[in-house]
């Protein structure tokens, strides 16, 4: 199953007479595996292949992937192996295949390629290739993930994720949104949860020498670290959200949209958690809780629609090989509604359901991973779930504080194997609820002075939500640990490659 190969190259030159209408082409453009496109000119028939191949017999199914795109949705390609040498071509290795491409004779296949020569470009020594013709675990490929992307299921899921980000962006674009590159560098702790890694210079930053004594870091006359020499004058950190940044530009250009990579110091090792991490932060200006809501099933719609228009051949590969039924799980997305229940009744549902939780289920408290998939899974039968108005102590310091002064106007989107995917609220657009709110959490208000001035010349209503890109790649792909979603996972000590 883990026998995949990257396709390197492919040079088709196919006859203007050809008998099959659908390979009447004079001029045919494909992509190599590096991203870069080219074209082909139309001639004698002669079919140029180049990819790593693990395998001669597995060669066979990529052919067939190729002439599917390019000639017809039923087309085969076979090869003859009688006239190659097939003891030269190891596990892992990089080889040019070359042939004609003829009239099939099959019942399943409508042409078939006649291999005249097969090129060895890059061998291997198949005693010391990491990824043998076995399975192989997911934590193992984990370690040579240099070399996992040559995989059927990672190839795969390297697909899919282009799909969503460029979907995601197709999206936005259509609606009208503005897309911001928020930075990646930050004073500010948007959750106000302190878990950032911070950004420094008063280490030695030098990679050749790692022992740096405590003694060279400048400290102030008291002891403490002395700030104001460092390279930005105080503390800086990476940030965790750009949804700050976002709202600046929602309250001038209405309608804007972050996509970019987030960080979080939590020392986490679960499946769903990673310290590097993509977040998707729309923000909507003039706009209510039930104006983010709408965005968001939107948005998620859009997205899973796409994926399920445009990669159904790996969809199926999930369907068959990661988990069953995924294909229906995703049209539900799609086709269901969407159910609506509030934090109160959410928390009275999962109570009177009497199932033993790890985690008890009260008022109050977050809803765990458990709780959510209990949710949306089981009480209500697979369809995504709204879940709106959570206490406020359990959600950020910029959410809009309902008029009980206990809740805010928060909403997640909970779905199948996954639970929450998408997080969003109605924001604090009152100058002083905003200030109190700060005060009360024991936050800065000096670091957040700009923040502060959106409410202060021309406040407006505004709502956004941000939903974890990499989260949005498991629940289309059915892969069960988020460190398998992303191509070089960085956790608590791991930052390899």
């Amino acid at each position: 199953m883990e026998s995949s190969l990257c396709l390197r190259r492919l040079c088709l030159n196919l006859e203007r007479d050809c008998e099959l209408r659908t390979l009447k082409v004079a001029r045919m453009g494909v992509w190599d595996a590096s991203g870069r496109p080219w074209l082909c000119e139309g001639g004698c028939g002669l079919v140029e292949y180049r990819r790593l191949s693990h395998s001669l017999r597995s060669m066979t199914d990529r052919l067939y992937q190729i002439c599917r795109l390019l000639c017809c949705p039923m087309l085969k390609a076979m090869i003859r192996w009688c006239q190659i040498e097939a003891g030269q071509v190891n596990t892992g290795a990089s080889v040019a295949v070359e042939g004609v491409l003829v009239e099939s004779k099959g019942a399943k296949q409508k042409v078939e390629l006649k291999a005249t020569k097969l090129t060895l470009i890059g061998g291997t020594d198949p005693a010391s290739f990491p990824i043998q013709k076995k399975k192989l675990t997911r934590e193992y490929l984990r370690s040579v993930a240099h070399l996992r992307p040559r995989t059927n299921t990672f190839g795969a899921v390297a697909r899919v994720r282009t799909a969503l980000a460029y979907a995601t962006h197709q999206f936005f674009r259509e609606q009208g949104f503005v897309w911001v590159a928020s930075p990646i560098i930050t004073a500010s702790d948007c959750e106000g949860a302190g878990e950032q890694f911070c950004v420094t210079t008063l280490i030695p930053s030098s990679h050749e020498d790692t022992k740096t004594p405590v003694s060279q870091v400048p400290t102030t006359k008291d002891g403490l670290i002395d700030w104001s020499q460092d390279f930005f004058g105080k503390p800086a950190f990476l940030t965790v959200s750009g949804q700050l940044n976002g709202e600046t530009y929602a309250t001038a250009l209405c309608d804007i949209y972050t996509f970019g990579p987030t960080f979080r110091a939590e020392n986490s090792n679960t499946t769903r958690h990673l310290a590097e991490f993509w977040m998707i932060e729309p923000e909507l200006a003039f706009a209510d809780l039930k104006d983010d809501m709408a965005c968001a099933t939107a948005y998620l719609q859009y997205v899973v629609r796409y994926v399920l228009d445009n990669c159904m051949e790996d969809l199926e590969f999930f369907n068959q090989w990661v988990e069953k039924g995924i294909i229906t799980r995703l049209t539900n997305v799609v086709e269901k509604p969407f159910v609506h229940v509030t934090y109160t009744e959410a928390v009275e549902l999962l109570q009177k359901s009497k199932k033993k939780f790890e985690f008890p289920v009260k008022w109050g408290a977050d809803l765990q991973s458990e709780h959510e998939r209990y949710l949306t899974e089981v009480a209500f039968s697979g369809n995504p779930v709204i879940v709106t108005d959570y206490p406020k102590e359990i959600k950020a310091f910029y959410m809009r504080q309902n008029e009980d002064e206990k809740t805010v106007a928060a909403m997640d989107i909970l779905v199948p194997r996954v639970g929450e995917l998408i997080g969003g609220s109605q924001r604090e657009e009152r100058l002083e609820v905003l200030e109190r709110r700060i005060e009360e959490l024991g936050l800065s208000k000096e670091s957040y002075w700009w923040y502060l001035d959106l409410r202060r010349y021309g406040s407006v209503p505004h709502a956004g939500f941000g939903l974890g890109f990499e989260r949005l790649v498991q629940f289309s792909t059915g892969i069960e640990n988020i460190r398998d979603v992303i191509p070089f996972p960085r956790t608590p000590n791991s930052a390899e490659f």
